[in-house]
This record gives C-alpha cells, sequence and structure tokens, in this order.
C-alpha cells in the first residue's frame, strides 16, 4: 500500500486510474478499495482528491502563480470546474485565499508544511479562542491523549462536515493541555460530524505537531451532550495532508464565509446534505 500512497502524492498531477493504482501493489481492484480504506479511511479518489486540494492550497499560499495554472499543476483539466470545487469545499474562492488573513490563520498538518496559530495570533485576528454556546446546539466532549512525554502543548480541537477537514470548523476550542483531559466543544450544530485535533509547539524557532481524530463520525442533537475520544500522534506515511484557514471564524469577514455540510438530522432525511451559511448553520434546525 505503500507504494500506491506514494504513487498518489508524487504523481497527483497525472490523471490516474484505479486499476492503474491497484495494479502498482498487485491486487484487484476489489481488494486494493478495502485494505487502501483500511490503511487511510478513505478511498483512493477521495485521497486524491485531498492531495490536490491541498498542493492547490500551497500554491495559492506560497506562489504568484495564476490560478489558471495551478489548476493544470494540480491535475484538473478545467479552471471552471477546479474553481467550483474549490470554492463549495472551503468556502473561500481561489482568489479570496490568498488573502494575507488566511495564511496567517492557516492549519496545517503536512511533512513539509506545519503550521497552527498561536492564541495570541487568534485574538489578534478577532478570532474567539473557542465556539460559543447557542440556542438549539449541542455540545461534544473530546476525551483527549498525549503521548506520555508530550506536554503543555498548544490544542485546537474543531468539528468539521468532513472526515479530511478542508475548511473552517463548525465549531472548536482552542487552549492548553498536557497529558490526558477533556475538551468541551459547545455550540455544535446539530448534524453528523467527524472530530479533528492538532496539538504542539506553537511558539519558539521551531513548530512541531501531532494530530489526531475521532475513529467513527459523531452524531449531535441540539441540547444534547456527544462524546468523542481522540489520541495525539505524529504524522505516518499513510496520512493525508490537511490545511485549513481559521480566517472565515474573524470578527471581521472575508466576504464569504466556510459553507457547513450539515446533515439533515432533523429533518428526517439522514441522508440530506445541505449547504448553510457559517451563522445560519448555528440554528438551522431549532424546532
Amino acid at each position: 500500500m505503500r507504494e500506491a500512497i506514494l504513487a498518489i502524492k508524487s504523481r497527483y498531477a497525472e490523471p490516474m486510474t484505479l486499476d492503474e493504482l491497484a495494479s502498482s501493489v498487485f491486487v484487484s481492484r476489489y481488494h486494493f478499495c478495502r485494505i487502501f480504506g483500511k490503511a487511510t479511511g478513505v478511498t483512493p479518489g477521495r485521497y486524491l482528491a485531498a492531495v490536490r486540494m491541498f498542493e492547490a492550497k500551497r500554491l495559492l499560499l506560497t506562489t504568484s502563480l495564476r490560478v489558471a495554472d495551478i489548476v493544470c499543476s494540480v491535475g484538473y483539466s478545467s479552471t471552471g470546474t477546479f474553481t467550483t470545487r474549490f470554492t463549495s469545499t472551503v468556502g473561500l474562492t481561489p482568489t479570496q485565499y490568498r488573502d494575507p488573513d488566511v495564511r496567517a490563520l492557516l492549519v496545517s498538518m503536512a511533512p513539509d508544511l506545519l503550521r497552527l496559530p498561536s492564541s495570541g495570533t487568534l485574538r489578534d485576528a478577532g478570532v474567539e479562542l473557542a465556539s460559543p454556546a447557542v440556542h438549539c446546539g449541542g455540545t461534544v466532549v473530546v476525551a483527549a491523549e498525549l503521548p506520555p512525554a508530550v506536554g503543555p502543548v498548544q490544542v485546537l480541537a474543531g468539528i468539521y462536515p468532513q472526515r479530511i477537514p478542508q475548511c473552517a470548523p463548525v465549531a472548536y476550542r482552542y487552549g492548553e493541555m498536557a497529558g490526558r483531559g477533556w475538551i468541551t466543544i459547545a455550540g455544535v450544530p446539530a448534524g453528523r460530524w467527524h472530530v479533528w485535533a492538532v496539538a504542539g509547539q506553537v511558539n519558539g524557532p521551531r513548530q512541531w505537531l501531532l494530530s489526531g481524530r475521532s475513529a467513527s463520525p459523531v452524531v449531535v442533537r441540539p441540547g444534547q451532550t456527544t462524546r468523542a475520544e481522540v489520541r495525539f500522534r505524529e504524522l505516518s506515511p499513510s496520512d493525508v495532508p490537511v490545511a485549513l484557514s481559521l480566517a472565515p471564524l474573524r470578527n471581521r469577514s472575508l466576504g464569504v464565509q466556510a459553507p457547513r455540510l450539515v446533515r439533515a438530522v432533523a429533518r428526517g432525511d439522514p441522508t440530506a446534505v445541505v449547504f448553510v451559511p457559517a451563522m445560519a448553520a448555528r440554528n438551522a434546525y431549532c424546532p
């Protein structure tokens, strides 16, 4: 499986087929999808899409390349298709993503790009250190565990619509912890969400980060508390690179706020997924 993951990460700009990836590890398509999902937690297609999205974000933030050139560099053939997918997934257009505050408030977990803003940076940008409790929102209590020799460190625990976070969290908490602890995240909209957290040393000449995620999605209902568990660890070669910005959480706006993929639990349709604006998501399913 290592060979297939390496192929995706090194050749993401090229057309890739499932048959080609399966043949690289000498198994059938069916068996490849099964063992790939077990190793990474996502399908090969979602893994490739996430790597391409990460590389697009990196190029937008670190180069002056035109969007059209970036599109070709990350494996897309249409600027329109890329722009639509980027905006719907990230909540900002590619041009808006080049705002300086997006870079300043970047959270990234990748071998060549480790970022977590400090609490001071968040305050200076007008970002609160925790999402507020709201009417009809739920609460997620996360049992978090750091490796024995680590701590105290800064921790950002967030609630996201995707297993691989792409946009700002729908709810979050930023603070300090060591060893084991409980992280309470208030103001979580009703729905089916993923918990992803990052922890590390953010002050000083060198940043180092750990990350962790809930083993399965959490279902949140209004006025109720849901529990999740996260164990922090270092990056592994199979991890998908993650980059997201907390800029849409600022008191001042970029003009577009991050989308919220809210599962319509309270509407009686467990398969329906709708987009609602960030603030509207807070009360989207109040009775």
